[in-house]
């Protein structure tokens, strides 16, 4: 009895030939990487959004410190069509209101920052980058402070195309985004 026990044993216990466990592991990585590539693929089709003619992509914005007021917003537009179009204004559910800004260097050669109370044109054909140190975002009067590896909804809207949404990612504060930096 104990001999039929004991091959029984010996016939469940057995080691798998060492083909089977590589084509397991061989299975395992392969799904991890579609999983991955599709992680890729969705957060690409995230950072970008349409609306008629005009294509916004890599919307970012810094980490706000505790208790500020205000946030930088940064973002580049692409016009594919005819027709100049105008980015007239911008709303998120994390500000009291958004506006278009730019730098600028006053007559005494100091960087100033101005509101555009006209919007930003944005020329047939032509990119314009948002971008620290010249066109930007200002969300004004914070009701949430972004935080660092934090996204936030943007609603960009423009005189001809209208409005579209765009997925803000956040970055530390003195970062920039990965494919666009300071």
């Amino acid at each position: 009895m104990s001999t039929v026990f004991g091959a029984a044993f010996a016939r469940f216990f057995r080691p798998q030939p060492s083909f089977l466990a590589s084509v397991e592991e061989r299975l395992g990585l392969a799904v991890l990487a579609f999983a991955l590539l599709l992680a890729s693929a969705l957060s690409l089709m995230a950072s970008e959004a349409r609306v008629g003619d005009i294509v916004v992509e890599h919307g970012w914005s810094r980490a706000a410190p505790a208790g500020a007021k205000v946030a930088g917003g940064f973002v580049v537009i692409r016009n594919q069509g005819s027709a100049d179009d105008r980015l007239v204004a911008a709303e998120t559910d994390i500000a009291a209101r958004g506006e278009i800004h730019e730098m600028a260097i006053d007559d005494k050669g100091v960087m100033t920052m101005r509101p555009l109370a006209d919007g930003l044109v944005v020329p047939a054909g032509e990119t314009v980058e948002l971008k620290p140190g010249s066109f930007h975002l200002m969300f004004m009067g914070l009701t949430a402070q972004p935080e660092e590896g934090g996204t936030f909804a943007v609603r960009l809207i423009f005189e001809k195309a209208g409005p579209v949404d765009l997925t803000f990612e956040v970055t530390g504060m003195g970062g920039g985004h990965k494919k666009h930096g300071d």
